[in-house]
C-alpha cells in the first residue's frame, strides 16, 4: 500500500487532516458538480478535476490544500496536476466523507 500511498499521495491519517484544516487549509472537491451538490464539506470549494489547471490562481497563495473526491482516485490526479505545476503544499484527503469527519 505505501507504493500507492507514494503515487497517489493518499492521506496519512486524520490526525494530519484535522490539523491542516484546523489551520486553514483550502478544501477543494474534485468531483462533478452534481456530485458536490448532492453533499459535501462544509466550507469546500468545488472544482472539478477537469477544471484544476483552469483555475490553478486559485491555488498558488494558500498556505495548505486539501484535495477530496468519492473514492480517493481524482483528487490524486488533482494532487498531481497541482504538483506538476508548482503547487507543493497538496494534500490528498481521500473521500468526501473522510474529510467531513475531520471538520468541527
Amino acid at each position: 500500500m505505501s507504493f500507492l500511498s507514494s503515487l497517489f499521495g493518499t492521506n496519512t491519517g486524520n490526525s494530519n487532516l484535522t490539523k491542516l484544516i484546523e489551520e486553514g487549509a483550502f478544501l477543494v472537491d474534485v468531483r462533478s458538480p452534481q456530485e458536490f451538490a448532492s453533499g459535501s464539506v462544509k466550507g469546500a470549494v468545488n472544482i472539478p478535476v477537469d477544471f484544476i489547471l483552469k483555475n490553478i490562481s486559485k491555488f498558488k497563495d494558500k498556505k495548505n490544500i486539501i484535495v477530496f473526491c468519492r473514492s480517493g482516485n481524482r483528487s490524486g490526479m488533482a494532487k498531481s496536476v497541482l504538483e506538476q505545476n508548482g503547487i507543493k503544499n497538496v494534500t490528498n484527503g481521500g473521500t468526501w466523507q473522510d474529510v467531513a469527519a475531520c471538520v468541527k
